[in-house]
């Protein structure tokens, strides 16, 4: 008799992107389970329902594990199975024809959100000479946050959950921290917190999530506003004389001028705006002046609107006013364990670097950005009028547009006009169908990688190891070197392991083997940090008037603006639309658009929800668990009506990322639920990020007679 070979791997899941340490049980070469690391730093041997789901993506029988080619019309579904090598051929020829054609500003790289590839994405941009890379978040979620606190404090600070100090209160700010848990900054801290009784939760939410429902203030603000509610908590801090005098004065730039600015916008002025009360706008600012240590939760819901830059900049200063900047339990810069993946950013010339699609008009997002990246409207529209300059390929890896980008209408036609289109997935999606090629993705269990978090604290890495072999399955990192070699680019060659150990050398001095044995680091974090070296702006301070805003020509104070569509803005468009649309609360069984073929998860969340309170849902005739249809200016979708009395009678909230795997047409019902069919990618755009309207859109509510669940 054979004996049974029993391996167990160290690992990070990355189901989503918030990187949970665990143990991969491998008997015979077949994993068998997925278990908490409880060495792990992050999440101490806790998983969430993805982690244990995720063995099903191994032995999916709808994975993709080999590369092919398109032989019929585009999203006819008609396909030929290639090698590598004629994939790598297509592509190199293809990207060297457009290089010296049009010059290789006309070929786009395109990735999604947060997985082990995604800093190499514009690292591979800048190798093939390209100034264009996008991903949907770049200016929608989390990049705004990232470059204002740049701007603002010299880093990005995050929640201190990892010291011998709890904080004492925590501000939630357009964010779900239970069902998301980014960027190493995991739900299970958020768990711990508030249920332990000793920590404060002040929440602002248009629904009455778990947070918002165990807070000692909940905020429920009129999608769209959080910047009017901001200014007003930052003028009760001041005009109460709240702040931390001490630090405000040794450390911050523009005190008076914030001061002053904020004098007349009252809470009783914020009130009519945000549909928030001025008492509980007074009562939240307190606690949150008056409880430290005190930190700041935020989500991508403040960066969906084209204000984005400015309502993070107002959110930004209520921990920077109070004193809680790098304290203990507090907001906190990182220790980071390794060093920002190489960039190749000096491959691309200044000239080179001026065509980058909306560098000119949107000069954070394409010049002063932390990671500079293309204009993601201004790119689609190359696709389809060829100005500035023609785009005529895309290529995308881990991305499915049609559910990620805005007006999904728009993408298509966008896409339909391409010359080469790419995708690599880990299975086909309503976006791989329209390709010309594609590239089979290796999950996380077939990759070599190396996780660092929180994002940009960085205080851990975790060791990802390949595992398995599914097919002929390969790693993004990977096949941009293959490509790089294929093309004879001067960088960007090397294997992702060598950039790794470069990576780990300069801070903690081990190898990536090293860290494979390991499988995490950790470096404790260190506090009042600005007091030996200030803080990394032009003047030292953490700038509430910021030098740098005003000096690539934006706003240096935050202000508040109406949303371009609303009941405000656009009152006749109200009288059809009447309800405010919000979307993109996360779904703890999903990850965007991801997981829908798996069965584990699939079968305890089937249908997508649309939340609608019982009063107008009584008049429309809608009953719990009715399919409606939810419409605005630019199209119409349908979803199950959820009736809660925690959400306003006024909004509706509309679940995103929604397409039907188990349908084998083409489309796979990317225009029946999704719902980026129903946001706008026109202008007007933040002015420095260039983002567009995602949320607080005006819509209409019906029921569908008769409709049963998708087949």
């Amino acid at each position: 008799m054979n004996a049974v070979t029993t391996q167990v791997f160290k690992s990070a899941c990355r189901m989503c992107h918030g990187g949970c340490g665990v143990l991969v049980h491998v008997v015979d070469g077949v994993i068998q389970k997925v278990a908490g690391n409880p060495e792990s730093p992050l999440n101490k041997g806790l998983l969430c329902l993805k982690g244990p789901a995720s063995t099903d993506i191994v032995s999916h029988p709808d994975r993709l594990t080999h590369p092919m080619k398109r032989i019929g019309a585009r999203g006819e579904g008609k396909w030929a199975r290639i090698s590598w090598e004629e994939a790598y051929d297509i592509i190199a020829d293809k990207l060297e024809l457009i290089i010296k054609e049009n010059g290789p500003e006309s070929i786009v790289i395109g990735t999604g959100t947060g997985r082990h590839h995604c800093n190499f994405v514009p690292r591979f941009a800048n190798a093939l000479g390209t100034p264009n890379w996008c991903e949907p978040g770049h200016a929608q979620c989390f990049f705004p946050r990232v470059n204002v606190t740049h701007l603002t404090f010299g880093g990005l600070p995050v929640c201190d959950y990892y010291g011998d100090v709890e904080p004492a209160c925590v501000l939630v700010w357009g964010h779900n921290p239970l069902n998301s848990g980014p960027d190493g900054e995991l739900p299970f801290h958020t768990r711990d917190l508030m249920y332990g009784g000793k920590t404060k939760y002040i929440v602002v939410d248009p629904r009455r999530t778990k947070i918002a429902e165990q807070a000692a203030v909940w905020l429920q603000v009129r999608p769209g506003t959080d910047d009017a509610l901001a200014l007003a908590m930052i003028n009760v801090i001041i005009a109460e004389g709240l702040h931390d005098k001490e630090f405000v004065a040794k450390w911050t730039y523009g005190f008076d001028q914030l001061a002053e600015h904020v004098r007349l916008l009252t809470p009783e002025w914020a009130e009519p705006i945000t549909w928030v009360p001025a008492d509980t706008i007074r009562a939240a600012a307190r606690l949150f002046a008056t409880t430290k240590p005190a930190t700041l939760e935020w989500g991508c819901a403040i960066e969906h609107t084209p204000n984005s830059i400015q309502t993070a900049r107002a959110i930004s200063i209520l921990p920077a006013i109070t004193g809680n900047i790098d304290i203990p339990g507090g907001w906190v810069f990182g220790t980071p364990t390794v060093t920002p993946v190489p960039s190749l950013d000096d491959n691309l010339s200044a000239e080179t670097k001026a065509k980058r699609l909306g560098s000119s008009e949107f000069r954070v997002l394409g010049q002063a950005n932390v990671q500079p990246s293309a204009h993601i409207p201004a790119v689609f529209k190359a696709m389809r009028t060829g100005k500035p300059y023609p785009v005529r390929a895309f290529m995308v890896f881990g991305n499915n547009p049609l559910l990620s980008y805005a007006n999904s209408k728009v993408i298509h036609e966008s896409l339909q006009k391409l010359e080469f289109f790419m995708v690599m997935e880990l299975f086909m999606t309503p976006s791989a169908d329209l390709a010309d090629l594609v590239l089979p993705a290796a999950s996380w269990f077939e990759v070599d990688a190396m996780p660092a978090f929180p994002y940009f604290a960085e205080n851990a890495v975790l060791v990802q190891q390949k595992i398995v072999q599914v097919g002929e399955c390969k790693q993004d990192e990977v096949v941009f070197a293959e490509i790089a070699r294929r093309m004879k680019l001067k960088v960007g060659t090397e294997d992702p392991k060598d950039i790794y150990t470069q990576q780990l050398a300069a801070n903690i001095g081990i190898t990536y083997d090293e860290l494979r044995e390991r499988g995490s680091v950790w470096r404790p974090m260190t506090y009042r940090k600005y007091e030996t070296r200030g803080f990394k702006t032009q003047s030292g301070k953490i700038e509430l008037y910021s030098l740098a805003l005003e000096k690539l020509g934006y706003a240096p104070l935050p202000y508040y603006v109406e949303p371009p569509e609303s009941p405000v803005s656009t009152p006749d468009v109200a009288k059809d639309f009447p309800f405010v649309l919000t979307t993109g609360a996360r779904i703890p069984n999903f990850f965007t658009s991801e997981h829908r073929q798996l069965p584990k998860l699939r079968r305890i969340y089937n249908d997508p929800m649309v939340e609608i309170h019982p009063e107008p849902a009584s008049r429309l005739g809608i009953g719990n668990g009715d399919w409606v249809w939810i419409e605005t200016k630019r199209g119409k979708i349908k979803q199950r009506a959820k009736v809660t009395d925690g959400i306003d009678p006024r909004v509706i909230n509309v679940e995103f990322g929604w397409w039907f795997p188990e349908r084998k047409d083409g489309e796979r019902g990317v225009w029946d639920s999704n719902a980026n069919v129903l946001t706008n990618i026109e202008p007007p755009y933040d002015p420095a990020m260039g983002t567009y309207q995602l949320r607080a859109l005006l819509c209409r509510i019906e029921k569908v007679a008769g409709e049963s669940t998708p087949a």
